[in-house]
């Protein structure tokens, strides 16, 4: 009787030892895939992560929930999905602010933007777009007349950001530096914070991205001044870039989006993940929502290791001006 039991235990155990490496061996995606945000939905990143994830679902066959954990200029979220597994379920929406900026502007991080990431997918290069208020600040009709009353007054006007080490709060520090002007910086917890400040009238500039700025230019809310790119943006054709109206040649300060994952991940999710997400953002339809509504330049880049060749010329870039600006966040 002893035997008998041990022989039919023996199905059952070899069952028992079979099924984590049936669960190994399950084929990629079999579950939904969580796509980590740094920033509000409202941010031009939530924007762009909302547009990309239901085309990506369904090209992987499995949902891609967007999932914004905010705070620390995207360092929250960075955070989260350095310590993640690397199976290709967390996936982080990243921007140059949150893997190149912050490496400098922070001093303490508890990830590092190059070693505890794989690089999936560059998404588009994006520029930032000086915009005031035009009921509370219509004095403002030029980018000129910024510059002339900031170097009337210095110190009396401010510029509010999406957060410290955003490109909305880089892109002023360097205007500010290309034009010699003193202005103060005010940071804000993501879009919605600024926008209210200055449309209420209580801050006198914002370098916001062009995402969120499009409609508000579009509908009278604010004033487009200059676009912080050498060429001008396609969607706003009739707003100067920075170079041309504030007289400051060869300006320049645009950021980039991409997609990254925790350290580790298998190379065939890794290429998976990319060549589908090319695939999408290259497609006519989605080409032209990203030039002509969100005013990014789509990526000329498109491999992972091309995209790490990016990374790390902008953590380069961006160290210098951040020590150029003497910008630290604790």
């Amino acid at each position: 009787m002893r035997l008998s039991r041990r022989l039919l235990a023996l199905p059952f155990a070899a069952l028992l030892a079979a099924a984590p490496a049936a669960a190994q061996t399950q084929p990629w995606p079999s579950r939904p895939i969580e796509m980590v945000i740094g920033f509000p939905n409202s941010s031009g990143v939530g924007i762009y992560a909302r547009k990309l994830a239901d085309p990506l679902g369904r090209a992987l066959g499995q949902p891609v929930v967007v999932n914004p954990r905010t705070g620390a200029g995207g360092n929250v979220a960075s955070d989260f999905v350095a310590k993640a597994r690397p199976d290709g379920y967390t996936i982080l929406f990243g921007t140059a602010g949150t893997h190149a900026i912050n490496q400098a502007l922070y001093r303490r991080l508890n990830f590092n933007v190059l070693n505890d990431f794989t690089p999936i997918a560059h998404l588009g290069d994006v520029p930032n777009i000086l915009v005031t208020s035009i009921q509370y600040r219509g004095q403002y009709a030029s980018c000129l007349d910024v510059i002339n009353d900031a170097r009337a007054r210095p110190g009396a006007l401010n510029f509010g950001s999406t957060g410290n080490g955003a490109s909305t709060h880089l892109a002023g520090v360097r205007f500010a530096k290309a034009a010699n002007l003193d202005m103060v910086h005010v940071p804000f917890v993501g879009q919605a914070g600024v926008v209210t400040a200055l449309l209420g009238g209580q801050i006198d500039l914002f370098f916001n991205q062009t995402g969120p700025a499009i409609p508000m230019i579009n509908q009278g809310q604010v004033r487009g001044l200059a676009v912080t790119t050498r060429s001008r943006v396609p969607a706003l054709p009739n707003v100067p870039t920075v170079a041309e109206a504030c007289n400051l040649p060869g300006f320049e300060s645009t950021t980039w989006y991409g997609i990254f994952g925790p350290a580790g991940m298998p190379e065939p999710i890794v290429r998976r993940l990319n060549e589908e997400i090319v695939k999408i953002i290259s497609a006519p339809d989605f080409r032209q929502w990203l030039v002509q509504d969100q005013g990014i330049e789509p990526p000329t880049v498109t491999t992972p290791a091309q995209f790490r060749a990016v990374q790390e010329q902008d953590v380069a870039r961006w160290a210098q001006v951040v020590r150029d600006a003497g910008a630290t966040v604790d």
